[in-house]
């Protein structure tokens, strides 16, 4: 093993000399420069930090739990009117609650065929008697109650037809009631 010898030095070569004589002025000097601006600047906080909105957005809780029946998924193809029937109708249109004409009844929904679809979805998406505005499911799109309807009227004898609808409009959900 060699001995340590106490009279060399790290630096070996002239461009390790040079690199330490350029540090030696440059880090004290960026020091000075960075401890002035500390000194000298004030902080400041940004003016609209304060405002209602700003306030809120960081004040806002992380989630939310929300109660109800899941409405379709962004994306998803828009119910069949069996599915509607199935799953909001026939609480009430099987039983026939509070006059509801009951599902394949002829003479029940003779009248309501005889106005017509348009009529009909009317009827549907204000509320009739004791069924609420769009027939208890908010998340149902026009096409979607209008699919349902054709399917209980059919089922009574009516002879309506699916209507044509393009698909950017089946996605689309009515405007809310002002």
């Amino acid at each position: 093993m060699a001995e340590h010898d106490e009279h060399s030095s790290f630096i070996k070569t002239p461009q390790q000399l040079i690199t330490v004589v350029v540090l030696s002025f440059v880090v004290p000097i960026f020091g000075i420069i960075m401890l002035v601006q500390l000194v000298l600047n004030k902080p400041s906080a940004d003016p609209g930090a304060m405002t209602p909105d700003a306030v809120a957005a960081r004040i806002q809780p992380v989630g939310r739990v929300e109660f109800g029946a899941a409405g379709p998924a962004a994306g998803a193809a828009p119910r069949t009117g069996e599915e509607l029937v199935k799953t909001v109708c026939a609480a009430c249109h099987i039983a026939g609650i509070a006059n509801a004409p009951k599902l394949g009844d002829k003479a029940g929904w003779a009248p309501a065929i005889k106005r017509g679809l348009p009529e009909m979805l009317k009827a549907v998406i204000a509320g009739k008697g004791a069924m609420p505005p769009r027939a208890g499911a908010a998340d149902a799109t026009d096409l979607e109650l209008t699919r349902a309807i054709i399917h209980m009227a059919n089922q009574a004898g009516g002879n309506l037809k699916e209507p044509a609808v393009a698909p950017a409009e089946s996605q689309a959900k009515p405007a809310a009631k002002k």
